[in-house]
């Protein structure tokens, strides 16, 4: 999740979206006066090396802290977090300044949900043998499916209603991304690192992999948001 000032934009990190490689694109726009959210230390590598600004005001301060922040600090080795990756709108509305929100051009990345599923399981089984992975129809029983909804389509909705004034395709990302680099005045292409992408072992396109009671199931799960981006199977 980025909060940028000097362009004044707010980007929201959807999962499974390729949120990673845009937020470390995005942070070539950035300066250490903007929330930039943390990333895992070999993204955070990533970004410096790409010319991104390093994860900046993020941190909850000390005054912020309970008990339980406490014993996770001090215990874990855990800092509080104010802002982190798959915020949702309605969070970080409440913590921004209100100008701040109701100003910036907010934008997330939503992809075809059928795709993002079989994305998902890969993802999240990526260091068990293919032979040990949970099924599929497993994995679609789990919260971790679940989860998806809530890091997507209730990430950029507040109480059903869209709170983004653009929602970029993660089938043509490329073209969106320029339109609203435009848009911003950004001063150089946003260029995008390849990232996660590499843990998925199989490239079938996710009709030849869903069974038609999996399509269904992934269909309803996602009814909302398929037919807010008009996606079909």
């Amino acid at each position: 999740m980025i909060v940028c000032h000097k362009y004044k934009f707010i980007f929201l990190k959807t999962n499974k979206t390729a949120g990673t490689s845009v937020e470390v694109a995005l942070s070539r726009f950035c300066s250490e006066d903007d929330i930039v959210t943390h990333l895992s230390e070999e993204e955070e590598r990533e970004r410096v090396a790409s010319g991104g600004v390093p994860s900046s005001l993020y941190l909850a301060p000390w005054t912020a802290y309970h008990p339980g922040d406490w014993w996770r600090r001090l215990v874990k080795g855990r800092y509080k977090h104010t802002y982190y990756n798959h915020i949702p709108a309605q969070k970080l509305k409440a913590r921004l300044d209100p100008e701040i929100w109701d100003s910036y051009l907010k934008f997330c990345v939503v992809r075809n949900p059928w795709d993002r599923v079989i994305s998902q399981y890969f993802w999240r089984y990526r260091d068990i043998a293919e032979e040990r992975r949970p099924s599929l129809d497993k994995f679609l029983d789990s919260t971790h499916a679940r989860s998806l909804v809530r890091k997507g389509y209730e990430l950029y909705t507040i109480g059903g209603k869209v709170v983004v004034d653009r929602i970029c395709r993660y089938e043509h990302l490329e073209e969106d991304l320029e339109a609203l680099r435009q848009e911003l005045g950004l001063p150089e292409p946003i260029l995008l690192p390849r990232t996660k992408s590499v843990y998925r072992s199989d490239r079938r396109h996710y009709r030849d992999v869903l069974t038609s009671a999996q399509r269904e199931k992934i269909g309803e799960m996602f009814k909302a948001e398929i037919m807010l981006n008009g996606y079909e199977y």
